[in-house]
């Protein structure tokens, strides 16, 4: 049985301006070594949030070698865990956005909540701070 929306013909659906489901391997970042190690690394501070960029080395073993992994965190002094929990969450879904299709391969990124900011802030802007802070940290710009 074919789905309504398959082509007739048996050729593939026309390739749109619409980003493919998977273009890149998104992992997220759980030991606190690569956190600490990622604090050292590159930062760019927004508006709504700090993104850290660090390169792996190569004899970093993970699942995915050539994948990005990302890391979240905010501290209490964004506010209570209702406040961290709402920040983390927009955090996560700006990084699902945009970083598959903008971040580099081979790359660790952490997001980090800023108090009275990342959970407020509409979220066409923390977008915005996204492709902001990725162009100043892959150097297209200043």
């Amino acid at each position: 049985m074919t789905p309504p929306e398959a082509p007739k013909d048996g050729t593939n659906a026309a390739q749109g301006e619409t980003p493919p489901a998977v273009s890149l391997r998104v992992d997220t970042l759980t030991k606190r070594a690569d956190f600490q190690r990622a604090s050292r690394a590159l930062h760019v501070a927004t508006t709504g949030f700090i993104l850290q960029m660090r390169q792996r080395r190569p004899d970093e073993t993970t699942a995915h070698p050539g994948g990005i992994r990302v890391g979240f965190t905010c501290s209490k002094k964004v506010g209570n865990a209702v406040a961290r929990n709402r920040a983390k969450r927009r955090l996560r879904e700006v990084a699902r956005l945009i970083l598959p299709q903008h971040g580099q391969p081979g790359m660790d990124y952490v997001l980090i909540g800023r108090r009275g900011a990342t959970a407020e802030l509409p979220f066409t802007q923390l977008q915005l701070d996204m492709h902001k802070a990725l162009g100043i940290l892959h150097g297209r710009r200043k």
